[in-house]
């Protein structure tokens, strides 16, 4: 599929095949795309956490507000991210990288984040955010539908999936077969309203 039929058809659908079964090879052609997604220093810091289990799903869907699709989708990925991944080997980020490079983004990291609580969540959430796009884009190509979801108790997914203490939750996303397309869009702003040429008036 073209990108950009991708972009225009890709909706946020809630209706899935509860009967489908997503082939591995799907699973792992779409989780390759998400990994391409760019993170800050390459800190590559999203963590996915694809939910299959029926009875897991069961106790996700009660903690998000019974939302069906929680549970008949394909599958279910948690859009998690390593807030510390930052100080975790990041070495490693650079591996390939010439010497002088990986050496000089290596050294700047550590300084960049450490002690900087609210940057390293948001870090987190705008790795979690450009992935999940992937994710969906790349779905919608590979003929599946898709919708992001924020509404679920993120403490109660968190001890239901046994999030550790130093990863936070951005969204999850469900990804399946579609039984019925998305409503119209509901309203869409035009360009004027939403693109600042330069800088605020």
């Amino acid at each position: 599929m073209d990108t950009f039929d991708a972009i225009y058809q890709r909706r946020a659908v809630k209706h899935y095949d509860p009967a489908h079964v997503m082939p591995e090879a799907d699973l792992q052609k779409l989780l390759q795309a998400a990994v391409q997604s760019p993170t800050s220093f390459n800190m590559q810091n999203w963590r996915f956490v694809v939910v299959r289990d029926k009875a897991l799903r069961k106790q996700i869907r009660a903690a998000a507000v019974d939302q069906a699709h929680v549970e008949e989708a394909s599958i279910l990925v948690v859009m998690t991210a390593d807030v510390k991944a930052w100080a975790n080997e990041p070495a490693r980020y650079w591996r390939d990288a010439p010497a002088q490079v990986a050496e000089l983004l290596v050294n700047w990291m550590g300084p960049f984040y450490d002690g900087k609580d609210q940057l390293q969540r948001d870090e987190a959430m705008r790795s979690c955010g450009i992935a999940g796009q992937t994710i969906m884009l790349a779905a919608k190509a590979m003929g599946y539908d898709s919708c992001p979801m924020i509404g679920f108790d993120p403490d109660r997914v968190a001890e239901l999936i046994k999030l550790p203490d130093d990863h936070v939750i951005g969204f999850m996303i469900a990804v399946g077969k579609g039984l019925k397309p998305a409503w119209p869009k509901p309203g869409q702003l035009p360009l004027d309203d939403v693109v600042v040429h330069d800088r605020f008036a």
